[in-house]
């Protein structure tokens, strides 16, 4: 088994991730009751040492360990401060396979953060996963950073009264007594903060179009749901036709029965509060934008949290798109309307390098579509969806950086692009639109 490369890190959340190993799979069984807020579980991980190994470090977050295993002998450890540090009992050499298991239990709690709580909450009636950036600590031991993508196994045991869903594919469901066992598989690689559990009283509707569509959802919205997401198929096949092949074997699309600040992106599944559905589709460009994560995000991951704009700018992008190909506003519509209030923003920030606390922005998001626009004027359209094409096909299920990009868009119009890359990702000012 080949070691991990080292690439990645998290310069932006050093107390997250250790680079010293990287870690293949995830087996998560979790219990978890709703009332209390209560969380039971064995991870299990199957990791390569990058380097020798005295010890290494999991992210964790405030839960009573019961056991640590290395190689399936017990191991000295100590956890504190969001952080598990385990000692083996013989040092792990480089390039070499082996697996963790941590036994634990407590109430889970968001990871505190820039931006409020991170990770588990309890909703009114079940709970919710809204992981990113930094969010996976608060239910579960991982290696917390975004270019460390493994496959994961998730069996969620709960009151058979509820749903719970998760990423990848649903393999088994079981019930025993007053619980049902629900088994998931995610076999695409998959980065930490992707991973998601969702729990509550969902019914489900099944929606027509090129792959496997299926929504959770609290009875009393069902209509809503229906017309809402309605014309979600469509659009799978829009941006198929533009992006490239759908990277997963299906999607999924929970509405949480409380009302949510934002919609939150998972792989494989969107997370939607029943304020984000109207009936009247008056949301329909945030359908757009978490499903463009699937390609921009999920299957292409960072491989540093610096360089976000190859996420929220390309789902931004690509809610323009599906305005302009539904018939609605064409994308150069709302580019013009977008660079017009951005020259207005303070210019004081590097979109390919924009800091923590700016990596949510709006003007990451809004210049960061801007940025493909902008090129998709300046080479024409059969390069630039050749290149997004070429893009997410090179890179499936794999981590991305922005040099990557502007080194292949550079190749496909076969013209150099540098110095305008330089005045939009890596200057201040915001250029003038093409």
């Amino acid at each position: 088994m080949k070691a991990p490369s080292g690439r990645g890190g998290a310069p932006y959340f050093p107390d997250h991730g250790d680079g010293g190993y990287g870690v293949r799979h995830y087996d998560l069984d979790l219990e978890y009751r709703v009332g209390p807020n209560r969380l039971g579980g064995t991870a299990r991980l199957s990791a390569v040492a990058a380097a020798r190994l005295d010890r290494f470090a999991l992210d964790l977050g405030a839960f009573r360990i019961g056991k640590v295993l290395v190689d399936g002998g017990p191991a000295r450890f100590r956890h504190r401060h969001g952080k598990l540090h385990v000692t083996p009992v013989r040092p792990i050499a480089r390039d070499a396979a082996f697996t963790v298991e941590v036994r634990y239990t407590g109430n889970p709690s968001p990871v505190s953060s820039l931006w409020g709580g991170l990770g588990w909450e309890q909703l009114t009636d079940g709970s919710i996963v809204a992981g990113q950036p930094i969010g996976a600590p608060s239910w579960f031991p991982c290696n917390d950073r975004p270019g460390d993508k493994a496959r994961y196994r998730i069996a969620v045991t709960t009151a058979s009264a509820y749903e719970a869903v998760a990423n990848g594919r649903l393999v088994e469901r079981r019930r025993v007594g007053a619980t049902t066992t629900w088994v998931y598989e995610q076999d695409e690689p998959m980065a930490t903060y992707l991973a998601s559990v969702q729990i509550g009283r969902y019914q489900f509707l099944e929606l027509a179009g090129p792959v496997p569509q299926r929504v959770y959802y609290p009875s009393a919205a069902e209509r809503r749901v229906r017309h809402d997401f309605g014309r979600q198929g469509a659009m799978i096949e829009a941006f198929t036709r533009l992006f490239g092949r759908y990277p997963f074997g299906a999607y999924t699309v929970v509405v949480a029965d409380d009302e949510l600040e934002i919609p939150v992106e998972a792989q494989g599944m969107s997370i939607f509060g029943t304020n984000h559905v109207d009936g009247a589709r008056g949301q329909e460009r945030l359908v757009a934008h978490e499903l463009a994560h699937q390609w921009f995000g999920n299957s292409l991951t960072v491989a540093s949290w610096s360089d976000i704009w190859l996420h929220e700018g390309f789902a931004t992008h690509a809610e323009w798109l599906w305005s302009e190909a539904s018939g609605g506003e064409p994308a150069a519509a709302h580019a013009e309307r977008w660079h017009a209030r951005l020259a207005e923003e303070p210019q004081d920030l590097v979109l390919a390098d924009p800091g923590a606390r700016h990596l949510f922005d709006d003007r990451v998001y809004k210049r960061g579509a801007l940025v493909l626009h902008a090129l998709r004027r300046v080479v024409g359209d059969e390069a630039f969806f050749r290149t997004m094409r070429e893009w997410t096909a090179a890179h499936r299920h794999g981590t991305v950086t922005t040099g990557e990009f502007t080194a292949l868009a550079g190749r496909v119009a076969e013209r150099p692009l540098d110095a305008f890359f330089t005045a939009w990702l890596r200057e201040k000012d915001l250029p003038p639109l093409p």
